[in-house]
Parts: structure tokens; sequence; C-alpha cells
């Protein structure tokens, strides 16, 4: 029998499914349904009541809740389809901001979170005690990670976690009684990094980069602080993923003049075991689980920004936290009572299954396991940084500065688009038709054609390989082929999308419910 040949790296075979399935309102049937409930005997019906009639007037509906209607076998087909139409960690190598969009995580972890999805927050705290218990040492980890005294899982997300410490920040000077309206961050810092402060009403001033390093200088830093300073908030490393090994001086400089220190440690995959927060001298941090720690995003949501603070802002964070007494775990709603303090962030205490799949994660790898993730997503990131660099379609700002690249790179394609008219945009689209993610950058570009990549510690060569033959196959096109990448993706579900309408908001419908109000007579 012929053996079949694999040797060919890049799947040029790929194709997605499309079901131009619509949403699930529109399959709705009056009547349908997946199950019938039969109604209550008239012994049980005697005994509870109607089941209404306790409700108060003022929460009863004056109309049914408008639900889709539909038997069990079309909800099922619906949700096979759509579940086909979409790429992720299961089904594609996913390089192309990695941890984002989510790394590899351990199906047992998913498995052990359905076992909670009947919790209520409203149960009595004598009913989930060993919940309460995961919450705590979760808490105690996150403080051995980054040296911190404690930790609030209330925001919902990494640009929460930093509008949590924007507020704590503004909250700290408030009882201080000092008017300080300024946060200093960096152009390569994550974007929310300015715009979560911007909207907790500070005003941002932004350190601009060295042209070799790619950092800020501590001078640029000294005559960017005044009396106005309330903060410091920058990711490290930044975004291009270059590291600043002296960011302890700047924290030290903040630190004199007043000023509180917060880094933003949302990818923190390189990090692990190697540096801590505290120990250049931060005042707070926050990490992203559903990305470091290896909860799956959840497609925008559920998420969690776990942020940490240095003992004395405890009293600041929303609450409630996890204490236990030696006897039993409880919700300690006084340790962070002060009336100056942030309040709460977003309602209850925190995604419950995604602070439970941190926590697994975190034991079954142990210190030494937490480290080796570090050096692993080092490792694979550099290699994929050796191997690109080699391509003349491909270059990396700063890489005169003798700047390592952490757990990820940007590089530019403006080599690529000055010859072939080819853009990264361009380029993100092609990739799809290999099955293949990839991101360009955070807007607005300050790098030319950005192109952005996070292998973490997940693939293997053989993934990397792959993921660099097939950026290869594009590139070749890009000079041999361009229309071909101009009119992609070809072998996705969708085509090019109109984009016209995304910067209106009188265009934007969220839900079906806004749909129809916006768009019913068109």
């Amino acid at each position: 029998m012929k053996r079949i040949d694999r040797s060919e790296k890049v799947r040029v075979g790929f194709h997605q499914a499309k079901w131009d399935e619509p949403i699930i309102y529109e399959l709705s049937t009056p009547g349908e349904r997946g199950i019938l409930v039969p109604k209550a005997s008239a012994q049980v019906a005697q005994e509870v009541g109607d089941g209404f009639s306790s409700i108060p007037a003022g929460m009863a509906r004056s109309t049914p809740v408008n639900l889709p209607e539909m038997a069990q076998n079309r909800v099922l087909r619906h949700y096979a389809r759509l579940a086909q139409q979409t790429l992720g960690a299961d089904v594609n190598i996913e390089i192309g901001q990695g941890t984002c969009t989510v790394k590899y995580s351990p199906k047992v972890n998913d498995q052990l979170a359905r076992l909670i999805e009947d919790y209520h927050p409203l149960q009595d705290e004598s009913t989930v005690q060993g919940l309460l218990q995961i919450f705590y040492e979760t808490d105690r980890y996150m403080c051995e990670i980054s040296g911190m005294d404690r930790f609030t899982f209330q925001p919902g997300g990494g640009s929460q976690g930093i509008l949590t410490m924007a507020s704590l920040i503004r909250a700290y000077f408030k009882d201080k009684g000092e008017d300080r309206d300024e946060i200093i961050t960096t152009i390569y810092s994550h974007p929310s990094d300015a715009a979560a402060p911007a909207v907790a009403g500070f005003k941002i001033v932004y350190l601009q980069p060295d042209p070799i390093t790619g950092l800020p200088d501590l001078e640029q830093l000294k005559a960017a602080v005044t009396e106005r300073t309330a903060g410091y908030i920058v990711a490290n490393p930044e975004d291009t993923g270059v590291y600043n090994s002296h960011v302890k001086e700047f924290v030290d400089y903040v630190h004199s003049k007043g000023g509180l220190c917060a880094y933003d440690q949302a990818n923190a995959n390189g990090l692990l075991g190697v540096t801590r927060a505290r120990d250049a001298g931060f005042d707070m941090c926050f990490f992203n689980l559903h990305k470091t720690f290896s909860t799956p995003h959840g497609c925008g949501g559920p998420a969690c920004g776990a942020t940490g603070v240095r003992k004395d802002l405890e009293r600041f964070l929303p609450g409630p936290l996890v204490d236990f007494d030696g006897q039993r775990y409880f919700l300690n709603r006084d340790v962070c009572a002060d009336p100056s303090g942030v309040g709460k962030v977003r309602s209850w205490y925190g995604v419950a299954q995604v602070v439970l799949k941190a926590y697994c994660w975190i034991r079954s790898l142990g210190a030494n396991g937490l480290y080796q993730v570090a050096k692993t997503a080092v490792l694979n990131n550099n290699y994929l940084f050796k191997k690109l660099m080699e391509l003349p379609d491909v270059t990396a700002y700063y890489e005169d500065g003798n700047n390592q690249r952490v757990e990820q790179a940007r590089y530019s394609l403006e080599n690529l688009e000055k010859e072939t008219g080819i853009s990264t945009g361009d380029i993100q689209r092609r990739m799809m038709d290999f099955g293949m993610h990839y991101w360009t950058s955070h807007h607005p570009y300050y790098l030319p054609e950005p192109m952005t990549l996070e292998p973490t510690e997940t693939p293997s060569k053989q993934d990397i390989d792959e993921y660099i033959e097939t950026l290869k196959y594009v590139f070749r096109e890009a000079h041999e082929n361009p229309d071909i990448i101009r009119t992609a993706p070809h072998r996705s579900v969708t085509h090019q999308v109109d984009e016209s309408g995304m910067d209106d908001p009188a265009k934007w419908a969220l839900s079906w419910k806004t749909y129809l109000r916006k768009y019913s007579e068109i």
C-alpha cells in the first residue's frame, strides 16, 4: 500500500465549515418545546400554592419572557454548527496572541468547574465551604507568585483589573486629602493602561520609547512626574515583548514623589517563578487568570483580572474577601469596609469557575511547574523570533538594543508592504484559510504593519515550525500572487467583512431586542 505523504507542513487543503446559520431567535417556532414539564399534582399545588402569588407585584412580569422556542435536536444542531465555525486552541495552532485567545487548558479542569455550575452566590456560607477554601487558597497562591498581601477576584477581566487599580489609587489620595489627577504610562503598554485610568477620571501622561532600546529612560520619567502625579501604571514586558530591567528605578522615583505604582501583569507567562511585582517595588498588580493561569477566556467572558495589593492598601479593595478563622471560611465584609474604598467593581465575588480552574492549574503544576511554564514560554518565543528574523519580509524594531523578547514579540511587515502592497491586515485574513489565528496589534499602530505573535508554553517545536512554514507560504504568495491575499479569506466562515459601521454606535445592535428596534422596518 502506498504510504501517505505528510511531508507538507502547510495545510493547503483546509476548509472550514460554513452553515449560514441564523441566530437562534430566527429559528424560534411559537409553541415548540425542548422539554415538556409536567404540571404539578393537585396535592403539590395545594401544599405549595400556585408558585406566583408569593411574588411581589412589582417583580412580576406583565408579559412572558422572550425566549426562543425550539426542540432539543434543533438546539443541538444550532450550537454544533456554530462550534464548527469557530477556531480556537482545541482545533488550531494558537500562536497568534496565544494567551489572549487562549493557550491549552486541561479538560479535567473544565470538568471540575462544571461540578459547581448549580451553586448560587446567595447560598449560606456553610454550604460552600469547599469553594470558599479555593478562593482563599488561590488568594494565597497569587500573593506568593506576586509578593502582594491580598487579592480580590471581583474584576471581570484585565481592563477591569486596571480600572480597579486606578480606582484604588484615586481612593488612596482622596483619603489622604491630596488632589492628584495624573497617571503615567508608556505608549507600548496595553492601551487599557491608559484607557481605564482615563475612565476613572485621570489625565494620562505617556512616556515615549528610546529609538534604540524601545524603552523610556529614567530622565524622561523624572521630567513627567509632578505634584499632580498619582501613579505609574505599566506593563512589563511591554506589548513589544521587550522587558525593562530597570523598572525598579522608575518605581522608586515615583515613590519618592509620593505616587503609587501599579503593574499590569496580564501576560505573566514568561515571569512565573522568575520575578515578582513586589520585588520591583510595585504597590499593586493584577493577573489575567484567563491568560497566564489557563482558564479559557470564554469569547470575551467570563474572565478574571485578579488584583492584588500590599497590606496597607487592603482596606481600599472591593469586597467582600474570603477569610479563615481557623474553623470555617467566610466572606469578610469588614476588612475592606472603608467608606473611602473602591466599593464593588461588579456584582458578587468573581467568576467562581474561573478561580477554580486557575486553582487546579496552579496545584497541578506546583512551584517548579510554574517556573517551567515560564522557561518553556520564553524558549518557544525566542525560537520563533530567531526563525522569523531569518525572513527578509520580517523585521523587529529595537533589535539593535540587544533586547531579548520575553513571552511575545511585535514584529513588523513594513518590508513586505513596501514591496508588494500587502498589509498585515491582509496577511491576517489569509492565515484564516489555513486554520490559523494571526494577531496584528492594538490600535493605534505605533509600529508600522505590526505582527504580534505569542506561542506560550503550549505548542511543540513541530507546531511552531508548521506555523512558520504557513507564514512563509503566505509571504511567498504576497510576492507571486498578491490578489489571492487581497481577496482572502476564501476557505473560512466569512469573507471580508464590511467594517463601515464599526465606528458608528447608531448602527450597533448588541442584542436581538436592539436589532429589532433598529432594523425591523428595513
